[in-house]
């Protein structure tokens, strides 16, 4: 199909057309989500009722796009598994993956025989593990009114030392990529979601590892060609560590962020159909029970995501974390902030906090209270 991308009247975009086409990098191995990605990519970790991957596939398709491809590594079989052709999402979905780690030009660039766009027409590229609420739309429109080699998304934080800086000019110029610093120049940071030019991607070298932040986009700047910086402060999170993946959960059950991939409407639980919740049980915080989740009697749930056939017996209280697969949380047992991976079982009593992580399979015994008494 192809969109329609309007302007200001007279300008660049006016009554012109573009096939959409997308590439979602969804290489990496998720090492910062371990345990919950020792045998599943991060792009189909379950977050609010759906895989991941799923709420980027329903932005794309709301904004137009109709091919997609997956620039695949980790896992591979299983995101074609799970999508198969991308039919029942709305869109084409084709698979290439890398014999080895590319990098996030390389694996751009390794995947450009199999875009549909002519050469002077755009090209998505996202990372696989952003969740954003920005317009791709007025992003798109302004990548053809600017006739841009890249057009980026660029976010205001609060705090930019831990995140790469991208400062721009009045008109909205990128100038610099630069590196992690602890007094940056900027609190713009680089978002994630690009607009290429499909030529431009022709131009990355083929056969190696190619990073875009270090090389292609410093070399384009040093070539003067035009990279545009689009600024929206709309909802923007990097899933990749357990508190945002939490969080980012939460802000979709919630509705904080909007999502066509959700299994529901918005509220402050999303209860899947098989989930046994006890009517004594306390779930909110936009907390995520799966299916054949079983929450026993006086149990809290606050701000967490339960995987599929988990179980939260009483008296239990699951704060900021995850509970994998068929795992157990017993009796009495307090998470905050912690990880449970599949088939685990936290005894009863156990207090995990702080980011702890429990491996998949791994039992803690119970908790045994002794009392003593002055005689």
């Amino acid at each position: 199909m192809a969109i329609a991308l309007t302007a200001e009247p007279g300008g660049a975009t006016d009554h012109e057309e573009f096939p959409i086409d997308a590439i979602i990098l969804v290489g990496g191995r998720g090492t910062r989500l371990r345990p919950l990605t020792l045998g599943v990519p991060k792009p189909l970790l379950p977050m609010a009722g759906v895989p991941f991957l799923a709420h980027q596939l329903a932005r794309l398709h709301a904004a137009g796009v109709d091919h997609v491809v997956l620039a695949t590594s980790y896992r591979a079989e299983q995101f074609c598994d799970y999508f198969g052709d991308g039919a029942r999402f709305g869109v084409q979905l084709e698979y290439v993956t890398e014999a080895e780690p590319l990098g996030t030009g390389g694996a751009i660039r390794n995947v450009a025989d199999r875009l549909h766009a002519k050469p002077d027409e755009p090209v998505i590229v996202i990372n696989g593990d952003i969740l954003s609420g920005h317009d791709l739309r007025a992003q798109l429109a302004l990548h053809a009114e600017r006739s841009a080699a890249v057009t980026l998304h660029l976010v205001e934080v609060d705090d930019a030392r831990s995140f790469g800086c991208v400062p721009i000019d009045r008109d909205g110029r990128v100038l610099a990529f630069l590196e992690k610093s602890p007094q940056p120049v900027t609190n713009l940071i680089n978002a994630g979601c690009y607009v290429f030019r499909r030529e431009v991607i022709e131009r990355i070298p083929t056969g190696r590892a190619v990073s875009v932040e270090c090389e292609t986009f410093p070399e384009l700047l040093g070539a003067d060609e035009l990279l545009v910086g689009y600024v929206e402060n709309a909802y923007w999170s990097d899933i990749g560590t357990p508190a945002a993946f939490v969080r980012a959960s939460c802000d979709l059950v919630r509705g904080v962020v909007a999502s066509p991939a959700l299994p529901g409407p918005p509220g402050e639980a999303l209860v899947m159909p098989s989930a046994d919740v006890s009517d004594a049980a306390a779930i909110a915080g936009g907390s995520f029970i799966g299916e054949r989740v079983r929450v026993a009697v006086n149990a809290i749930v606050m701000g967490s995501v339960v995987l599929d056939g988990a179980v939260i017996e009483s008296d239990a209280v699951v704060r900021a974390s995850i509970v994998g697969v068929g795992a157990r949380v017993g009796a009495g047992a307090v998470l905050d902030g912690a990880v449970i991976g599949e088939g685990s079982h936290v005894g009863e009593r156990n207090e995990l906090v702080g980011g702890a992580r429990v491996w998949p399979g791994v039992v803690l015994p119970p908790v045994s209270i002794r009392f003593s008494s002055d005689e």
